[in-house]
C-alpha cells in the first residue's frame, strides 16, 4: 500500500461511509456499488489514507483521462511525438471539457493506432498489442493498484462498432476497469510524488486539473465541477479535479457510472485527495445535487480529524 494509516483518519473514514450510507442508501447508494479513498498528502513523507472499498472494479468512465494526461505528457517529454496545436487543444479539451473525441485523438498519437471498421485476426492483434501501450505504460512504474486496471479502451458515447468492438469484447468483457485505490495514487504521484514526468510537464498538468469556481463556464454541466464533489466544497479552497459520469450507454456494463478525483488544499491544512466511485441510476441521473453533498460530508468530517 502507498499511504500509512492513522487511527483518527480511520475513524474519520469509518464516519463518513455511515453518514453517506444514512443520507443517501435511499436514493441508491449501495454499499457495494461505491468505493472511497480519501488521502492527507505530507510533505517529504508517505500519505495518511483511507479506503472503503477502495479496491471495487468497475467502469471509471472519464477518469481514465487523468492517466491519458499522464502518459501524453511523458511521450511528449521524450520526444517520441512533436507538440502540435491540435494536441494543445485535445489536451485543454480532455480534461477541462472532459471531451471524448480529445481522448481518443490523444490515445491515437501515444498509441499510433486509430479506430474504425473491423479487422482480422492477425491485423487485430497486432492493432491490439500497439493499443495496449497506454496499460504496458502505467504497469512499468510498479504501481501494484494498478494490475487489475484497464485504460486501454477509448471513450464512446454510446455503443461500440467495428475493431473498438472487437477490442473491447461482444459483451463488454475488455471494457476499461479502475478503482479508486489506483485514482487516488494517480493524482498523489502527480501532485506530490514521483512520477516520470519533467518539472514543466508535471507544473502543466497540474494547471489543466485546476478548478477555478468564478470562471465564467464553472456553471455549465461540462466543467464537472458544481454538479461533483467540488459543489460543496468551502469556497476559497483550491480545488483539482476530474470527474466522470455516463447514464444510459446502450451497455449495462458502461452504464449509470458517477465518479470524481479531486485534491484539495485548504489553507493552514495538509491537501487532501478524495476519489469517490459510484454506481446507480439516481445518484447519476436524478440527483445532481447528490456529489456536492457528499462532498461537503467528506470535507468536513476529514478536516475534522486533523484539526483536534
Amino acid at each position: 500500500m502507498f499511504f500509512d494509516h492513522d487511527s483518527r483518519w480511520q475513524r474519520a473514514g469509518e464516519v463518513t461511509v455511515e453518514r453517506l450510507l444514512a443520507r443517501f442508501g435511499q436514493h441508491g447508494l449501495h454499499p457495494e456499488r461505491f468505493g472511497l479513498v480519501v488521502l492527507r498528502e505530507r510533505q517529504n513523507a508517505r500519505p495518511v489514507g483511507y479506503a472503503w472499498r477502495g479496491d471495487w472494479q468497475c467502469y471509471p468512465c472519464s477518469l481514465v483521462k487523468v492517466f491519458h494526461l499522464i502518459h501524453v505528457l511523458n511521450v511528449l517529454d521524450a520526444g517520441r511525438i512533436e507538440p502540435h496545436e491540435d494536441l494543445d487543444r485535445a489536451l485543454h479539451d480532455m480534461i477541462v471539457w472532459s471531451s471524448n473525441m480529445a481522448t481518443n485523438y490523444v490515445i491515437d498519437l501515444i498509441t499510433e493506432t486509430t479506430g474504425d471498421t473491423l479487422l482480422d485476426s492477425d491485423a487485430l492483434t497486432q492493432w491490439m498489442e500497439k493499443r495496449n501501450e497506454t496499460n504496458r505504460f502505467f504497469r512499468r512504474l510498479g504501481w501494484e493498484e494498478f494490475a487489475t486496471s484497464n485504460i486501454a479502451q477509448k471513450l464512446m458515447d454510446d455503443t461500440r462498432y467495428g475493431r473498438e468492438a472487437q477490442f473491447a469484447g461482444r459483451k463488454g468483457e475488455n471494457l476499461n476497469v479502475l478503482t479508486p485505490l489506483v485514482a487516488a495514487r494517480a493524482f498523489h504521484e502527480l501532485f506530490d510524488g514521483i512520477i516520470p514526468l519533467s518539472a514543466e510537464s508535471r507544473v502543466r498538468a497540474m494547471d489543466t486539473l485546476r478548478r477555478n469556481p468564478d470562471a465564467p463556464d464553472a456553471a455549465l454541466p461540462g466543467y464537472q465541477l458544481r454538479e461533483y464533489l467540488g459543489g460543496g466544497i468551502p469556497a476559497g479552497v483550491p480545488i483539482w479535479s476530474k470527474a466522470g459520469r455516463n447514464s444510459w450507454t446502450g451497455d449495462a456494463n458502461a452504464s449509470y457510472f458517477k465518479h470524481d478525483l479531486v485534491r484539495l488544499a485548504p489553507a493552514n491544512a495538509d491537501p487532501m485527495i478524495i476519489a469517490l466511485m459510484t454506481q446507480g441510476k439516481s445518484l447519476c441521473d436524478d440527483l445532481p445535487m447528490a456529489f456536492p453533498e457528499m462532498g461537503q460530508i467528506i470535507f468536513e468530517t476529514f478536516s475534522d480529524a486533523t484539526s483536534r
